[in-house]
């Protein structure tokens, strides 16, 4: 496999912290043997692998699910937990200008569906998530970011159809949001969720409808002649069809189409102890909406139903053990100048993962037109618990030359363009990132 950055942001060192897997029994998943086939094979076990696995046995397909390392192993069980509206990096005004206002609008209306879409699943498989937060809430870190939310609220109305809060400073705390903020918005679309129950909740659906997942299993080679043929370390697949939901863990040469198709970029999550209520009456944070802050360079945070506070920020460019324990001394910086009163609060939970940019800023979903009968969908900017979850819904239907179900905006269906630099398309980011190491922004 070529990949963009060292083995070791692909072990386990960066998930060895991780809080997730610390909530649930860890799944058993063979590896796959032998020969096998199937109408659908699907490479990786995440958020839009086991959404498009689900639907297509639904609809009678038989699927073999393979993943290199095991369920919920890379950024789907190790995200932040925010299934809310997003997918896309890019302004309004950007996707406006480069694909027009009504793709504009028609992809903010499948940001909503994607919400609807995976709160749909929740329900009708009785998955257990933690789930919290009514909405999602930004917060504004100066005056003049206040202001431009109460912009924001009339564009959200227009575009999701939904009536948003805001809530000027001097009610903030009263809302148990105190801390150095100017003032919020709160969107009621969305939630906050354990990533791994909801990821395993998605894998026991599937394999209930007669989806194989096959662990420990990386595909290393892919012909096609005809059919396709994966090769893994113990096993050949064959398969009519092919899905590819790799996104940030992605390679650039399984299959060739995908160089620089898509940047991968760490974000940082840690995770502290439980805290008591005097904790946290002392820091006046006591709300469990899910939020984020309006930085370039953003900060999402949520107070969990257990009184453990979540908090992650973006990661950085290197990857080895020095760059780790650069990310976490960064990361619990920025999280005690926001929330003073718990500078004392243990955080024994800090692990970081990969996302994926796309150079245009947007998601994609459709067909890798250099392998017919090939798909995949990649590049969700940070929002893939809904959005991976959508694409993968409409993944099932575009394998079956079926028109989808579901919204599939011009902006979803447009390609993404390669990055220039190639393999070293990271130092793209590196002045951006230098100077966020530089100024602590």
């Amino acid at each position: 496999m070529r990949r963009i950055y060292p083995a070791h942001a692909y072990g386990e060192a960066p998930r060895v912290k991780c809080y997730w897997p610390t909530t649930v029994e860890s799944a058993v998943n063979s590896p796959a043997h032998g020969t096998l086939s199937a109408d659908v094979a699907i490479i990786g076990a995440g958020f839009t692998g086991l959404s498009a696995a689900l639907h297509l046995a639904e609809s009678g397909a038989d699927v073999i699910v393979l993943e290199a390392r095991d369920v919920g192993w890379g950024a789907s069980g190790r995200n932040g937990g925010f299934c809310c509206l997003g997918g896309s990096a890019a302004s309004d005004k950007a996707l406006a200008r480069q694909f027009g206002e009504n793709a504009r609008r028609e992809f903010r209306r499948a940001e909503r569906h994607a919400v609807d879409l995976t709160e749909g699943l929740i329900s009708r498989h009785a998955m257990q998530v933690d789930r919290h937060s009514n909405g999602e809430t930004v917060m504004a870190h100066t005056e003049a970011a206040y202001q431009g939310l109460k912009t924001h609220a009339a564009e959200v109305e227009r575009d999701y159809g939904v009536t948003p809060t805001l809530i000027p400073k001097a009610a903030l705390a009263q809302n148990g949001m105190n801390g150095p903020f100017h003032g919020a918005l709160t969107t009621p679309i969305g939630f906050g969720l354990n990533p791994m129950k909801y990821i395993q909740g998605l894998a026991t659906a599937a394999i209930a409808a007669g989806v194989r997942i096959r662990a420990h299993s990386p595909v290393g080679r892919i012909e096609q002649s005809g059919s396709f043929t994966l090769t893994t370390p113990e096993a050949r697949i064959q398969a009519r069809r092919l899905i590819v939901a790799t996104n940030g863990y992605s390679s650039d040469d399984v299959p060739n189409w995908m160089k620089a198709r898509y940047l991968p970029t760490q974000s940082n999550v840690l995770v502290t102890r439980e805290m008591t209520e005097a904790e946290l009456s002392a820091q006046g944070w006591t709300t469990m909406q899910a939020c984020y802050d309006d930085r370039f360079f953003l900060h999402y945070f949520r107070l969990m139903p257990n009184n453990r506070m979540l908090f992650g920020m973006r990661g950085g460019l290197f990857s080895a053990p020095w760059a780790d324990t650069r990310m976490h001394r960064n990361i619990r910086q920025h999280f005690e100048a926001m929330f003073p009163a718990w500078r004392h609060v243990e955080t024994p939970h800090s692990w970081h993962g990969l996302l994926s940019i796309a150079r245009d800023l947007t998601p994609f979903a459709g067909p890798i037109d250099t392998m017919q009968g090939a798909f995949t969908a990649m590049s969700y900017h940070g929002n893939g618990v809904a959005m991976g979850t959508y694409a993968g819904a409409l993944l099932a239907d575009l394998v079956q030359d079926r028109a989808p179900r579901n919204p599939y905006p011009k902006i979803m269906q447009t390609p993404p363009k390669r990055w220039p630099l190639g393999r070293f398309r990271r130092a793209w980011f590196a002045p951006i990132y230098a100077a966020m190491w530089a100024t602590g922004a």
